[in-house]
């Protein structure tokens, strides 16, 4: 796939990810619009980024997309990639007790939004010769990661879902890809660093991720697994229990009650 002039929206791009795509698609020659729940950020990272466009909006409120959608297809009307990174994860122990409506603040951000946003632009997108659609989930998709179970549930729905989507979308322009992304050196894994069986080493830069992403795109992979996430792609259909028994690892002592949440 060509990755040059293209009109290009990134949700969660404040940082992360998110940051690294809008940067290396800008210098490609894309014209890159970002989204963020918050306008700080947002006019930080334009600080930084000068060409690139920002628009606030939080991907778990439905009327945050179709509100989004308006002002894209009104100021963007050649948008033609979608690039669903916003994600949130958090460790949680199912031992204490969670409000309903917080729990699944997971599946809401990083499953039903990317739904949504898809869903939502989809009918412009058909309208694109060269269009595609990139989801972001995680090695985590492949198996699960205890100390973080909402977000297991919602990177493996985000996996069969969008395993669907390429199917039904193979007779149309749009390209559908996944990014399965291994641990990174982003702001989403600071919490985890006090946590036993944690390993900075193990995670790899956010640009090295996101050059993979891109060079997989631009060779029209549909599955993109940069660093050890290929690792786990072969240990998730030969050693299935060797893989949860390694990720169970991760904050023990967290998970097992032993600690507030």
């Amino acid at each position: 796939m060509n990755l040059t002039n293209n009109t290009i929206l990134v949700t969660g791009g404040t940082g992360g990810f998110g940051f690294e795509f809008a940067s290396k698609l800008i210098a490609l020659g894309n014209t890159v619009i970002i989204t963020g729940r918050n306008a700080q950020k947002l006019q930080e990272v334009k600080q930084k980024l000068p060409q690139v466009h920002t628009i606030q909006s939080d991907v778990s409120k439905a009327e945050d997309i179709i509100n989004l959608y308006e002002k894209v297809k009104k100021e963007f009307p050649n948008l033609n990639i979608l690039i669903n990174n916003a994600g949130e994860m958090r460790k949680i122990s199912l031992h204490h007790q969670h409000e309903l409506t917080d729990i699944t603040r997971e599946i809401e951000i990083n499953l039903m939004g990317p739904i949504r946003m898809v869903q939502q632009f989809l009918p412009h997108l058909k309208t694109k010769t060269n269009a595609a659609i990139l989801n972001v989930t995680s090695g985590i998709a492949l198996m699960a990661f205890p100390i973080s179970p909402i977000y297991s549930a919602s990177k493996s729905g985000l996996r069969s879902y969008t395993q669907a989507l390429r199917v039904q979308l193979k007779n149309t322009n749009i390209n559908v890809f996944e990014l399965v992304a291994p641990g990174s050196s982003t702001p989403l894994n600071d919490k985890f660093k006090n946590e036993d069986g944690f390993s900075a080493s193990a995670l790899m830069a956010p640009e090295k991720i996101v050059d993979a992403a891109i060079k997989g795109m631009q060779r029209n992979k549909d599955e993109i697994y940069p660093g050890i996430a290929k690792l786990m792609r072969i240990l998730s259909r030969i050693a299935p229990k060797f893989l949860i028994s390694q990720s169970g690892k991760m904050g023990a002592s967290f998970m097992y009650g032993k600690e507030q949440h």
